[in-house]
């Protein structure tokens, strides 16, 4: 995996988290639901996992919802706040598009777009002047960003929501397991998924408030509350927990040195390709993140000589509306001719200084093949 720099797309399985899912599978593969003695203990199995991930983020076992990841549950938010009738909610232009595409399909002409400031960032004065002019009953702001790693004023943002009366979103996805989530339990609604952290794809969650009017997404069954119908998937939510667990205990020492091997990289990046740009270098960033400006030709070729370099980079966000600019860097000002010669790295919880510079060398090696002046 030394090569591999697309972690923010997906993660290799963790090896906890494979164990978690076998063991599951077949100590308590009853549906929870059921009534019977073997039932019953799966269902208390997933109601630990429940207390588990409650306790991590801080939060009521009781506000916490399993589903399939993040787009479900994000998507689920946006339809809640469509079913209880506010007029308008407010989300920023740099939100993931699972996000951004319900909202403006279900609050059209009723979205407000909250601006962010050339470095990323959400600018907390138009968000505060939207709240006090519209009164959105919703606000939603990722917490770190997916394709530039810039993190979000979320804490400040959410307490401008409680002072002007509106609930307030967190997409989580790429901060869980990566950086310290004390305070995302405050939050209204949280999202979240495990393949971002090493669980398997397809699972993730949702914490909703106690108050207001309930959350009722899929229907057809009593589970979840009633907030999700259908079968809980209790493998994949042990193997997520077990994830969640296992990047918790590692994720001091891995944000150390990842900060140190992405510093190393940055540095010879500049000294390989002086005309590239690092986008929100002066912004606070996952450090595990860099999206960067490569010179002409286009990016993607850069990526497929990369590849067959044994290097695994992105052109960007895997989850993009489709193949014309970024969302994100228009809202940051980007330039469009420089949108197309980006480059995203991510890197993961056992990337080395080394795997970091080794990828530098690459870059320069590539400049060479491309014969870049």
């Amino acid at each position: 995996m030394s090569g591999y720099f697309d972690y923010n797309a997906t993660c290799p399985l963790h090896p906890a988290a494979r164990e978690a899912w076998l063991e599951t599978s077949e100590r308590f593969w009853q549906n929870p639901s059921s009534l019977y003695r073997e039932a019953g203990a799966a269902r208390q199995r997933l109601e630990d996992y429940r207390d588990e991930a409650a306790m991590r983020l801080g939060c009521e076992a009781e506000e916490m919802v399993f589903l399939s990841g993040a787009t479900e549950a994000n998507n689920a938010v946006i339809a809640h706040a469509a079913a209880a009738g506010w007029e308008r909610i407010a989300v920023s232009a740099v939100e993931h598009p699972c996000v951004l595409e319900p909202a403006e399909a279900l609050f059209p002409g009723r979205l407000q777009l909250v601006p962010v400031g050339p470095d990323g960032r959400m600018d907390l004065e138009a968000l505060k002047a939207i709240l006090q002019e519209h009164r959105p009953g919703l606000v939603a702001l990722m917490a770190a960003n997916n394709e530039t790693g810039i993190l979000q004023p979320w804490q400040e943002a959410r307490q401008l929501c409680e002072k002007h009366g509106a609930l307030f979103h967190c997409d989580a996805a790429q901060w869980i397991g990566k950086l310290n989530p004390e305070g995302l339990g405050e939050c209204d609604f949280l999202t979240g998924s495990a393949h971002k952290f090493g669980g398997p794809k397809g699972i993730g969650f949702l914490k909703v408030p106690q108050r207001g009017r309930p959350l009722r997404w899929l229907r057809g069954g009593p589970q979840e509350e009633r907030r999700r119908a259908g079968t809980e998937n209790l493998p994949g939510i042990a193997a997520m927990m077990a994830a969640w667990a296992a990047r918790e205990a590692e994720r001091e020492v891995a944000a150390q040195t990842g900060l140190a091997g992405r510093t190393a990289f940055e540095v010879k990046f500049r000294q390989v390709l002086p005309e590239g740009q690092i986008i929100g270098a002066d912004a606070p960033r996952l450090w595990n993140t860099v999206l960067m400006t490569v010179p002409a030709p286009a990016n993607l070729k850069w990526l497929t000589r990369l590849s067959a370099r044994g290097f695994a980079v992105s052109t960007g966000s895997a989850c993009s509306r489709g193949a014309g600019a970024s969302d994100v860097l228009r809202a940051m000002g980007v330039a469009e001719a420089a949108q197309g010669q980006v480059l995203r790295l991510s890197a993961g919880w056992s990337t080395t200084a080394e795997d970091w510079l080794a990828l530098a060398e690459a870059l320069a090696a590539v400049r060479e093949q491309l014969s870049v002046h």
